[in-house]
């Protein structure tokens, strides 16, 4: 019953997250929001709204290490799965912004999250107004210093009537909170049937499943040949799950890492900085400002290592 749970959490917050996305870019589009508020902003909040809603309910329910597990697990997953599966299928052109603001940000991020944690093993209230501030001085940099937006572009074949605005984020909404809780609940009884930690369930199955929509957007931009998916966006992705829903969680909760969860001290969160930390020379070796399929392979690679590391 746990598994069909997990399954059918997975797919509510999948088309959940995909109904929430087409509202928010509909309603911006009608209050003629620029792209790049949208792409920065709406979009990267919308496609984070899954990790958003698990850490907070598995924070307020208990499950911390699932919170955090989540968030790392995503991270790890935004890069290894979905970033190698992509360049894998097609190669991808970096943008000069990779290494100028996103790359060095999401390290920051990071490594901001590590030193919250590994002392006290908590995240404090006043650690979450520090990630979410650090967020906004982000967002207000790109706003006014990056005229190019990094992430994906909207055309106008993409507004829709007041009314599908309103529905998609009507079942968008029930989508995303029908799936957290039959996500978490699965989640949770499962790690207990099989004798492992929360923290462990969140890095691998809950993880991948908050990441699905990144690898299916991925996958999708790739069959159709355009360039809707990017590195830069990805990198997007992870520093809004870290300053954003790590934030946001622990300004509703403190976010606590349990003796049960200590694999994410001892282990993740250093496969977490890793991965983030290679892409930086991957970009620029052999072949300069571009990601291909042995950079794939490599990603690829290191993330089953990750999972088959974190299960055994």
């Amino acid at each position: 019953m746990s598994i069909l749970f997990i399954i059918l959490g997975l797919l509510l917050l999948v088309f959940g997250g995909d109904w929430l996305l087409k509202a928010a870019i509909g309603l911006s589009l009608k209050l003629n929001i620029p792209k790049v508020v949208i792409g920065m902003t709406v979009v990267s909040f919308a496609t984070s709204a899954p990790e958003l809603i698990v850490s907070v309910k598995s924070a307020l329910n208990g499950a911390t290490g699932l919170a955090i597990g989540n968030v790392i697990g995503s991270n790890i997953a935004n890069i290894g799965l979905v970033l190698g599966i992509t360049t894998i299928l097609s190669s991808i052109s970096v943008e000069k912004s990779f290494y100028k603001t996103d790359w060095p940000v999401m390290m920051i991020a990071s490594v901001l999250l590590y030193f919250f944690i590994v002392d006290d093993l908590i995240i404090q209230t006043y650690e979450g107004v520090i990630l979410l501030t650090v967020l906004i001085v982000f967002l207000v940099y790109l706003l006014r210093f990056q005229k190019q937006t990094v992430a994906e572009e909207v055309s106008e074949n993409d507004d829709v009537s007041t009314y599908k605005v309103i529905f998609f984020l009507v079942i968008g909404g029930l989508g995303l909170w029908g799936g957290s809780e039959l996500l978490i609940n699965g989640a949770t009884t499962l790690a207990k049937d099989v004798g492992v930690s929360d923290a462990v369930i969140g890095v691998t199955v809950v993880s991948v499943g908050t990441s699905i929509p990144e690898l299916a957007a991925s996958i999708i931009a790739v069959l159709k040949k355009e360039k809707a998916i990017s590195l830069g966006n990805l990198i997007g992705s992870n520093i809004f799950n870290i300053l954003a829903v790590l934030g946001i969680t622990a300004i509703i909760t403190p976010v606590e890492v349990k003796s049960d969860a200590m694999s994410l001290i001892d282990n993740d969160i250093y496969w977490m900085l890793g991965i983030s930390l290679v892409v930086l020379p991957l970009v620029f070796i052999p072949k300069r400002m571009q990601l291909g399929k042995r950079d794939g392979v490599t990603l690829l690679l290191a993330y089953i290592t990750f999972v088959y590391l974190t299960i055994m």
